[in-house]
Formats: C-alpha cells, structure tokens, sequence
C-alpha cells in the first residue's frame, strides 16, 4: 500500500555486508505501529531478540504480520547462531511473546521443518528464503480475500440500493496487520477502487485505540471516507439502519467456525444479529486453528498490561506525544487482548478460497 504516494510493505528484509564466509547477511525493516497515527517511523532490526521485543510490544501486530514477523526473527535467529539447540529455544522464545493468534506458532513450526534436515552451512539461506515465502503468500492470500469480499460488498449493494454502502470494523485488519493489503480492509480497498461509494464507521478500539490509531490512519492514506466512533457506538448505528455490513478480522478461528478476535468483536457481533446486520470475519488460512473445536474452551486469551487501560497516550497540544492516566490511582484493572464470538452469531468467514458459513469451514479446505 501507499504512503505519501510511496509504495510500503510493513517487513521487509534489507541486505547487509557479507559476512566472512561470503554469506549474504541481513537486518529487517518494520513501521513502528506504536508510533501511529502521529509519528511515521521505520526501525532497524538486527537481532531475534529484537524482534521479539517488536512483537511483544505491538510495534509489529495483527496475527498474519505477526506470522512474518516470527519467521523473520527466527531467520535472524540462524543468521547469529544455526546450531539445532539455538534454533529450538529461539522458536521457543518467538512463540511466547504473543499467545492467541496461531499464525505465529504456524509460522514458527513452518520454518523450523524447513530448516530442519538442512546442513548447518545452507541453513542461513534457507531461513530467509522461507521467511521471504511466507511474506508473498500473505500478500497473494490477502489480495484473494479482497476479490472475495469485493463479490460480497456488490451483491450487497445491488441490494440496499443506498447512495453509501457503510461497513463498521473493529480493530485494524487492514495492511498494518498483514503484510499487504490486508484482510477485512482488503475488500474495502478493492470496492473503493472500483469506484463504489463505500464509508467506514471505525471503532476506536480501546484500550489500545487500533481502529482510531491505524485504521483510520491508512483508510485517510488511501483516500477512504471514515468516521472514528467510541466502542459503544456500534449497536445505535445499528438500530438506526447506519450499518449495512460488519466486517472483522480474527487472531485464530475453530474448525467450527468460532471467532477469536480483539476484544470487543463480540459485542460487535450479538448488535449485529439483533439488528439482522450481516456479520463477516476474513480470515486467511494460517489463521484458522484445525485442532481446537470449541472457541470459548480451547483458545487461549491474552492477558496484557493493566497500564494500557489505565493510561492511554496522544498528541498534545505542544506538539509532542504524551500518555496520560485516566483512572484513580489505586483503582485495579484488567486487560484481556480478545474475545471469542460462537460461530451462530458469524453470517460467513471470507477466505482466500471463498466465502463460506462457519460451519462449512472445513468442507471448503477439503
């Protein structure tokens, strides 16, 4: 995607010296999203660890990037050290960092079976090479769902017969979360390009404010009409016949069609089907978890810092980017990063295969 009219990527490897076996060598490129909507900056990676601290920390997020992410920190990972034991426990510290969205664990177990039978000396190329694959799939399948989803914003349209077709999303699933395009974004890029009227209601997403931050930050890049609501917006648009579609992203999908999602698409979710609003989830293949059934039971629910509700952070009126806090200082508080939404409340899961109802997952991947 474009920014300021220049052509991004969100990684990217950039080629180094040789080191003194002749070996090409490399650093990784990432947008540091936690500098956004305010302050553009790309960072310099060089180590596993550093890495791990980017996905961590969210300067890297959005369970496709964070797959990419973790295959280029391993990569970064056998470029220091391609012993079998360095290997293992650097796979082991990438998966921790960020436990609910499966890409990264499918992403790191991708790499290491690649890695695993090569020789010591090809295992550096080999590495990047995967790394490197793993990226252009996440391109070609991100463009596949936004053909897909473009199909689905037509039909709609042809429906409605509204002069504006208006989508709310939740989060960011747009290109800051893949490495391009995107996967709920995706088809909204497409339906605007092709000329459709198309407006975006973007939930603020707190407490990490994703949708104000980054979503509505790259809909502005693309030329994108967008209006930013509170959280709790939702369901009065949807009552007043403001939304004619609902349009997510997800952190890990059951084989049943169970939504796993930044927390808040649930209620997304249940507004929607009071108010008979379709409700889509794009989900790319390496997000879908084919061993687990039961959302609620088997998915693993991040628990991030208490400080991300109890501060949040902005552009002051200087100038410069301040965090402020908004509650009592001794008032407890908790933070889980996604919720889970049952597949009953889901109207279809759009894929790089197509569109199907949740709980034909698996007969569309057969």
């Amino acid at each position: 995607m474009k920014i300021d009219e220049k052509y991004y990527r969100t990684i990217w490897p950039i080629p180094g010296a040789p080191a003194p076996k002749n070996e090409a060598t490399f650093t990784v490129g990432i947008i540091d999203q936690t500098r956004l909507p305010h302050q553009f900056k790309v960072l310099e990676l060089a180590t596993m660890h550093e890495m791990g601290f980017a996905i961590t920390n969210m300067q890297v997020r959005g369970a496709p990037l964070i797959g990419a992410a973790a295959a280029y920190g391993l990569a970064l990972a056998v470029q220091s050290d391609p012993s079998d034991e360095h290997i293992k426990r650097a796979a082991q510290t990438l998966i921790n960092t960020r436990p609910t969205a499966v890409n990264l664990q499918w992403a790191i177990n991708r790499m290491q079976n690649r890695i695993k039978g090569v020789p010591i000396e090809g295992r550096q190329q080999v590495a990047w090479q995967e790394a490197a694959l793993i990226c252009e799939e996440d391109v070609q399948i991100n463009r596949a769902i936004g053909q897909h989803g473009l199909k689905l914003i037509e039909q709609a349209c042809a429906k409605n017969k509204k002069n504006t077709f208006n989508i709310l999303t939740h989060c960011n699933a747009g290109w800051l979360a893949t490495v391009d395009w995107g996967t709920a974004l995706s088809p909204i890029y497409m339906a605007h390009d092709a000329g459709m009227n198309i407006h975006v209601w973007v939930d603020e997403t707190r407490p990490r404010n994703q949708g104000a931050s980054l979503t509505a930050w790259e809909l502005g890049q693309h030329g994108i009409p967008h209006t930013v609501i509170s959280d709790n917006a939702g369901g009065h648009l949807m009552q007043h016949g403001q939304v004619d579609m609902v349009l997510v992203g997800a952190d890990r999908v059951t084989s049943k069609g169970d939504i796993c999602n930044k927390i808040g698409t649930y209620l997304k979710a249940l507004a929607a089907f009071d108010n008979l609003v379709p409700f889509y989830a794009a989900v790319p293949s390496p997000t879908i978890d084919w061993s687990i059934k039961d959302g609620l039971a088997d998915i693993e629910i991040e628990m991030r810092p208490a400080d991300e509700v109890s501060y949040i952070s902005g552009l002051a009126d200087d100038g410069q980017v301040k965090s402020i806090r908004l509650t009592p200082q001794h008032s407890h508080a908790i933070n889980p990063a996604f919720d889970v939404t049952p597949a009953r409340l889901v109207t279809g899961i759009i894929t790089e295969r197509g569109v199907t109802l949740p709980d034909q997952l698996k007969q569309l991947f057969n």
